[in-house]
């Protein structure tokens, strides 16, 4: 079997028994094709670790990869010789060996509370796109969704429950990242806002039916691609990318910057304001859908309130006089 084959089951097997998602997938592949074009014709049983430092440093480098991206290149190199050797296309790994390239830690950049409430104000409410636009960033803010998970549920995702007092509550079935699924818990404003979101009107009017008799949730309201009459079902689903033009669009209209009106901005504002909040770490976790606690960690990196009013109450230059302790005293008012 030539290495293109052996790439190819290895990506089905990645695909099928470890549920791996289709960006995974498609990401890996471009890396395991250009280490293939690196071997020129060599068997990957004759690969040892020097040629692999070759290929993930030098070869890598040269063409302009950062280290993150070349640490993930190692990951699929690693994953791959660890399948290969159990199919016994290699004796040996000598990826077990192969060291990742030292990366600095990426701390998430977080829209702000004011930001977020500018961007949701900007959503009309007297019109049925306003309606969804609002259902969808209070998804995107109260539930901390990836935004390919908040496009993919269904009516079915949405199951509405009752508090022990009896007041309706919702539950988000998500599935994200390679199809794992995990139940979230929304706030009371997503739940009223996709009450009105699916108690409008012109929702009732519009063919949502899927082939499994499920309806697609979001619904986009044009689409130049897609004939008039093949315009329903699957076809309406609003799509990641216009998630983005939308947040773009009320980012201009608010003055809030761009840079920061994007899905995971916002999902990074719910999981900073879970830390702020001191929800114990592996309930956001849970919350999160990470699955290493040492993901969520990060978060604690830009979760800053409490430890600034923990800095003015204690610090010892609040407990002695300065040259700009009356300026203090005055912004404190």
């Amino acid at each position: 079997m030539d290495l293109d084959s052996q790439i190819e089951d290895w990506l089905e097997w990645l695909s099928l028994n470890k549920g791996r998602s289709e960006a995974t997938i498609i990401k890996y592949r471009g890396y395991l094709d250009c280490f293939n074009g690196f071997l020129d014709g060599k068997n990957i049983g004759d690969v040892d670790l020097g040629l692999l430092e070759s290929f993930s440093g030098k070869f890598l480098f040269d063409r302009g990869l950062s280290s993150r991206s070349r640490s993930a290149a190692v990951s699929a190199i690693r994953n791959f010789f660890s399948w290969a050797k159990l199919k016994g296309f290699v004796k040996s790994d000598p990826s077990s060996s192969l060291s990742h390239p030292s990366i600095g830690r990426r701390l998430p950049r977080s829209i702000s509370l004011q930001d977020a409430e500018k961007l949701l104000r900007e959503a009309d409410l007297d019109t049925f796109a306003g309606v969804r636009d609002a259902a969808m960033m209070s998804l995107l803010i109260g539930c901390g969704m990836r935004v390919s998970g908040m496009c993919d549920l269904n009516q079915s995702s949405l199951i509405f429950t009752a508090d022990e007092t009896g007041r309706e509550r919702l539950v988000v079935r998500a599935k994200e990242k390679g199809s794992k699924e995990r139940l979230i818990p929304a706030p009371i404003e997503v739940l009223l806002l996709l009450r009105a979101y699916l108690g409008h009107e012109q929702l009732e009017s519009i063919d949502r039916l899927l082939p499994n008799g499920d309806q697609v949730l979001f619904v986009s309201i044009r689409n130049r691609f897609v004939p008039e009459h093949e315009y329903r079902g699957e076809n309406r689903r609003f799509a990641p990318r216009s998630v983005n033009d939308m947040l773009a669009k009320y980012a201009k209209q608010s003055g809030v910057s761009v840079a920061f009106a994007h899905p995971h901005a916002l999902r990074h504002l719910y999981g900073t304001e879970l830390l702020e909040s001191d929800v114990n770490i592996l309930n956001a976790q849970a919350l999160m859908g990470h699955e290493n606690a040492d993901t969520t960690a990060i978060y604690a990196h830009t979760a800053m309130r409490k430890l600034s009013a923990e800095v003015d109450r204690a610090n010892p230059l609040g407990k002695i006089r300065t040259p700009v302790s009356d300026l203090v005293a005055h912004l404190n008012r």
